[in-house]
């Protein structure tokens, strides 16, 4: 999924929450989804990657090598403990 295809999907979802036909539980679980599609099925040179352990657990970056996706996590987790990081099959 393209960043515009991403944007169109968000946009569609908050007409259908403005318009009431969703709720705002409803709006969040469709624009995470649109957000994990766009991440793991990102087109390019980056590749979405999963850390798993620590306090790093969960945190998804896109990166163009595992040693670049570590050092991402690392940047963006405060103390991330040990963890491994793994490609995010799409």
């Amino acid at each position: 999924m393209d960043r515009i295809s991403a944007l169109r999907n968000v946009e569609d979802a908050l007409a259908r929450f403005e318009q009431g036909e969703c709720s705002l539980t409803d709006l969040e679980a469709e624009v995470r989804g649109v957000l994990r599609t766009y991440a793991t099925d990102f087109d390019g040179e980056l590749q979405a990657y999963r850390a798993d352990g620590g306090d790093a657990d969960g945190v998804v970056v896109l990166a163009s090598s595992r040693p670049d996706a570590r050092d991402r996590v690392q940047s963006l987790v405060e103390s991330p403990g040990r963890f491994e990081v793994t490609p995010v099959d799409p």
